[in-house]
């Protein structure tokens, strides 16, 4: 069975551009036989005015989940109950320096696409910054 992870987005191709960048996604190809998704969604009578209200990327590799992007009208109003941890610190076993290195990297390069640096914790022998993306959805790096 394939998943797909679905983000309620105000701005849905800016949203999922961030998260193709932070990922190392691409954004999803149009169908076969058309050469955008502006041209696929005339043949479908999609309205104008609507055709920017989703979007999707995908691991180029193929191994990795699908993301949906979908307009809706609300924006968010409370914490996410459920968020991706980016496991961008090194395998198990990574000092905890060296860990801590990756992950400000990481902080700083997201940061720099429009995401947000929220806190950082240190316990445990754990190491993450909690963040938000453009639209305030919370994710973790670790």
């Amino acid at each position: 069975m394939e998943i797909q992870i679905t983000f309620d987005a105000g701005d849905p191709r800016s949203l999922a551009a961030f998260w193709a960048e932070a990922l190392g996604y691409r954004l999803q190809p149009p169908p076969e036989g058309f050469g955008s998704w502006e041209e696929w969604a005339e043949v479908q009578g999609i309205p104008e005015e609507k055709r920017s209200d989703r979007s999707a990327i995908v691991d180029p590799d193929e191994g990795r989940p699908r993301f949906y992007f979908q307009r809706v009208p609300e924006g968010k109003t409370a914490k996410n109950r459920l968020h991706l941890d980016l496991n961008v610190g090194g395998p198990p076993g990574t000092p905890l320096e060296e860990r801590r290195k990756l992950v400000e990297a990481e902080v700083g390069r997201l940061a720099a696409l429009g995401a947000v640096e929220v806190r950082t914790v240190e316990e445990n022998g754990e190491y993450w910054t909690v963040m938000t993306d453009p639209e305030g959805n919370e994710f973790c790096l670790q």
